[in-house]
């Protein structure tokens, strides 16, 4: 069982010190998606950076820009493009001159149209300053930020590694609330499990998520996220020891305790992981995967 943490402290629009190089300040923007709502991060005193903006709101904007009153804003390093991280960084930016920082899309994501919507949506607009798809650093005053590209959630996922406190602003790679979501075609399973691998042998000694409190017992936590993502892969390999079938097929044999409601959502994530093994070689089809594509055991 994943050890998930729930419990976070705090007042929407209200600035946290959450660490001695790190101020927080929530969204009001709590949702499926988002849980209590955006966690933005403030790092650094006098001259700092600030991850994930968040969502076009001009509440949340003057919020920030009132945390950092009297200092300068000097780079703006974004997770990734979903709506409810990036928009608010042209703003920002308009604001206070500062940076952005992050990967931009490579341009195959989709919306999400079916009947259980899986994430916030997607920021289309996002564009930033300088690319850090490849990683790189965004130095400061007292601080260092490492961007360590870990895709899978989206394409264009990073997490940043604040050198100084050994920590890492995990965005939505890893969070303590929630599985994260995979959704092809700009969710891969494969990246996602190779990023979190990534991560793990980093030894971070916290990581901050873009929603909900920090995750202090690192190690543990992800390998129960891993051991999760191969539990699901494993039941869909055993399901097709039985023959031949769909995913239409397997979603009610795999998600039986499962609200109907969400068996949407779950052939969707299915559909990343079947991905996985077809490109693996365990599975095989005759045709593009898809909910009506028939799978078998190589």
């Amino acid at each position: 069982m994943i050890p998930y943490v729930r419990e976070i402290a705090f007042e929407y629009g209200v600035v946290q010190q959450v660490s001695p190089l790190i101020r927080r300040v929530v969204a009001n923007n709590p949702g499926p998606f988002t849980f209590k709502g955006t966690g933005t991060y403030i790092v650094g005193h006098g001259e700092v950076a600030v991850i994930d903006p968040g969502p076009d709101d001009p509440a949340h904007l003057a919020a920030i820009l009132k945390a950092v009153e009297g200092e300068t804003v000097i780079a703006i390093p974004i997770t990734h493009h979903h709506s409810d991280h990036s928009p608010l960084a042209a703003a920002l930016k308009a604001a206070t001159g500062a940076t952005i920082y992050g990967c931009a899309v490579a341009g195959h994501e989709a919306e999400d149209t079916g009947e259980v919507k899986m994430e916030a949506g997607h920021d289309h607009d996002f564009r930033p300053d300088v690319s850090l798809c490849g990683g790189g650093t965004i130095p400061g005053p007292g601080w260092t930020l490492e961007a360590i590209p870990t895709p899978g959630h989206t394409s264009n996922h990073i997490c940043y590694a604040l050198a100084e406190e050994n920590t890492l602003f995990s965005g939505d790679h890893i969070m303590g609330w929630s599985t994260t979501v995979i959704t092809p075609p700009d969710g891969d399973m494969t990246d996602y499990l190779e990023s979190l691998a990534k991560i793990r042998a980093r030894a971070f000694t916290t990581l901050w998520p873009t929603h909900g409190p920090p995750i202090l017992e690192v190690t543990p936590f992800i390998d129960a996220y891993a051991e999760h993502r191969q539990e699901r892969i494993d039941q869909i390999l055993l399901a097709l020891a039985d023959g031949p079938a769909r995913i239409k097929d397997l979603v009610p044999k795999l998600y039986r305790d499962v609200d109907e409601r969400l068996w949407p959502a779950a052939a969707r994530s299915m559909l990343a992981a079947i991905i996985h093994l077809e490109r693996g070689g365990d599975i095989e089809a005759g045709a593009p995967p898809g909910p009506d594509t028939v799978y078998r055991l190589a």
